[in-house]
């Protein structure tokens, strides 16, 4: 992967550029625009955090198009839109070549770059007006950003833990910020096991230096271990998971939410981590959460409920996960199709895109207690029933790992969820009578995305996955 100094320089620049709102900045020729130069005061070394974050914001991050395309890639969302590499990822054609896989690589990449400028540089750069405990806080940040985009990297581009206990392919760990004309990114992937190690390393590592309470668009010591308890129950670490979800929902920063009107409020307690919009600062127009959930006549009308998902809430009708959130309209091909309304500001695609909420928690608690018989902070059969209560809907006399799948399912649709939780569970992606059910069986090929072939091309030393 080439970087000449032009490019480092924009990279220097896109960093600063995130960060700049009322403040005037006034940027050196780029010669003069080293990391010396970006970390030579707190102000910008908290730039270059936030614009870390800004990075974040991709649609092919965490904005909202990778999350869609594992709903559609499973059983939550019909997609009918006219993308073919869209199309590719929904029937399990995918092609290593494929454009869309490509962008999700890239700016997952683009935001490991930002984290790790930030990692590797601001420990001894000389910057007199940074207090030490605000040093080990960015630095904290930074490396949540790193564990949470290598987590999705993961759940990506390989197979999941379950295939082979996690002795499998993951992605190559990239762990330095290279200057010069070439960078020698050129890695071998590590195995998944590796990979989620590093993760809970980071994780591990930044929750002493991360702050309480912030505003929900930071990382958290909540946010950190809310991220560890989704790891730990992806690796079938469950007395882990219940434990560190438990945590989550002890904390006071964080409450279940007495209804739905949390979604796109920037601070609710709902919220421990999300992607915050606003006009200035949205989804790209025509992706992302917004643009592609809504109806046609506002939006593309590209990813509307499948028939499965409909099917699923009207086996319990009144329930105010469907009743709030559904719309009529004409989808991307002139049918008529129902939409979620979690996303709802088709004209600037603005919504705040949700990542991490106590909701999950609640769900992962339920799970990770029930598989070991365990009742830490409580039993799964009261964490479900506090979740169809706020649903409007009656309590049950006991649980299965089969209800509270199907009530994880209704909470977190369309937000990226359904396939790891599938997956992890070695379940196929679609239901009987789905379209593509057989290629869609735990560990088949087309389940996660390939290399793509524009990396192979610049990384001898990274394999494919079966089946590209």
């Amino acid at each position: 992967m080439k970087k000449n100094k032009n490019l480092l320089f924009v990279f220097f620049a896109a960093l600063l550029v995130f960060s700049s709102c009322e403040d005037k900045l006034f940027l050196e020729p780029e010669d003069s625009l080293t990391p010396d130069v970006v970390l030579s005061s707190a102000a910008l070394a908290e730039g270059a955090l936030v614009g870390a974050y800004g990075r974040m914001r991709s649609d092919n991050v965490f904005n909202g198009t990778t999350q869609l395309t594992q709903d559609w890639m499973s059983d939550n969302i019909n997609f009918v839109g006219s993308f073919p590499t869209f199309q590719e990822m929904r029937d399990y054609t995918t092609i290593a070549s494929n454009g869309s896989v490509s962008a999700y690589w890239r700016d997952h990449f683009f935001v490991l770059a930002s984290a790790n400028f930030l990692i590797n540089k601001l420990p001894d750069a000389e910057i007199p007006d940074l207090e030490d405990s605000e040093r080990a806080r960015i630095l904290a940040e930074a490396r949540f950003i790193r564990a949470i985009t290598n987590f999705n990297l993961v759940n990506l581009f390989a197979q999941p833990f379950q295939v082979a206990n996690g002795a499998n392919e993951g992605i190559p760990l990239v762990t330095e910020f290279f200057e010069g004309d070439i960078a020698p990114f050129q890695l071998p992937r590590s195995t998944v096991n590796e990979t989620h190690a590093f993760i809970e390393q980071d994780l591990l590592q930044a929750i002493p230096n991360l702050l309480e309470s912030t505003s929900r668009g930071r990382a958290s010591q909540g946010a950190a271990r809310a991220l560890l308890a989704r790891l730990y129950l992806y690796t079938d670490r469950f007395e882990l998971a219940a434990d560190f979800a438990n945590q989550v929902i002890q904390a006071s920063e964080f409450e279940l939410a007495a209804d739905y009107s949390f979604y796109n409020q920037d601070d609710a307690s709902e919220h421990i981590f999300q992607i915050i919009n606003n006009p200035v600062n949205a989804q790209t127009t025509g992706q992302g959460y917004s643009g592609l959930t809504n109806p046609a006549d506002v939006a593309r009308g590209d990813a509307p409920y499948s028939q499965n998902l409909l099917d699923a809430f009207a086996e319990e009708p009144g329930d105010l996960r469907f009743t709030l959130f559904n719309q009529e309209g004409v989808d991307a091909v002139q049918g008529t199709q129902t939409f979620t309304t979690k996303y709802p500001d088709a004209v600037n695609a603005a919504d705040n895109a949700p990542v991490l909420r106590v909701t999950e928690m609640y769900t992962i608690r339920a799970e990770a207690n029930l598989r070991t018989g365990l009742t830490i902070g409580d039993t799964p059969l009261n964490d479900i029933n506090a979740l169809r209560t706020r649903a409007g809907l009656p309590n049950l006399a006991n649980v299965t790992l089969d209800i509270i799948l199907n009530e994880k399912r209704k909470e977190l649709c369309f937000e990226g969820h359904r396939r790891m939780d599938l997956l992890r569970n070695r379940l196929p992606l679609r239901r009987p009578g789905m379209a593509n059910e057989a290629e869609s069986a735990f560990g088949a090929d087309k389940t996660i995305l390939p290399i793509p072939t524009s990396e192979r091309d610049l990384n001898p030393n990274i394999s494919q996955n079966p089946g590209y």
